[in-house]
């Protein structure tokens, strides 16, 4: 079946096949969170992004397999609700960024900075920092050798505009910066997408609107 993203709380996951990577993407909780479950098709190794909530069902989505490693990408608790039942129930290595480990009550086993890589078995993940959401926020970038980029953004990115920075516009001003920068600039319009809340979107169908996000302010 065609990968749409389109997932609900309560319902099945969606799969994103690709050739050396199996995307499956979950929504769990109240406030309708993405949780992404990434397994190397070589070596069956797995890596979850995002214990959001509802431990049972992500440990169900993660199966008898396991996974070695847990990644946060930032520090709002939505975002870790189920990060310390997964991590007992599976010993996994959690990552999170530099800047935001304090703020998560599990133990942080390795900090991550930005360019940093964080691999799945043969499929490596590069970090990039992105500030303005929280300070320590990171998106994940998987360079598909035999496709287009993906980039899994937590909250610094969704259909329609940048992550919420509370009408600070310091934050604001460093959120898009850094969207830009690191993801826009780097990145060609064929990436795919996968926000930590509702529907996946590219970077081709976001960039058009880059100036209007910087109009408003949000």
């Amino acid at each position: 079946m065609t990968y749409s993203g389109a997932v609900k709380v309560g319902g099945p996951a969606d799969v994103h096949e690709l050739a050396d990577l199996m995307i499956s993407k979950v929504a769990v909780g109240p406030m309708d969170n993405n949780s992404y479950l990434l397994r190397c098709r070589t070596t069956g190794e797995q890596l979850l992004i995002d214990a959001a909530n509802e431990p049972d069902t992500l440990l169900r989505l993660i199966g008898d397999d396991g996974i070695t490693s847990v990644v946060t990408t930032h520090r709002h608790g939505d975002h870790w609700e189920a990060l310390a039942d997964v991590v007992s129930a599976t010993g996994a290595r959690t990552y999170a960024g530099r800047h935001d480990a304090a703020g998560i009550p599990v133990p942080t086993d390795v900090l991550v900075d930005d360019g940093d890589t964080i691999t799945v078995g043969r499929v490596g993940l590069t970090a990039r920092h992105l500030v303005g959401h929280t300070p320590g926020s990171i998106a994940l970038v998987y360079d598909d050798p035999h496709g287009h980029p993906h980039v899994f953004t937590g909250d610094c990115l969704f259909p329609g505009g940048v992550g919420n920075t509370w009408k600070d516009p310091d934050a604001f001003a460093s959120l898009i910066r850094d969207v830009e920068t690191k993801l826009f600039d780097a990145l060609p319009d064929e990436t795919w997408v996968y926000p930590g809340h509702g529907n996946d979107t590219t970077i081709g169908d976001e960039r058009p609107h880059l100036p209007e996000w910087r109009e408003r302010g949000w």
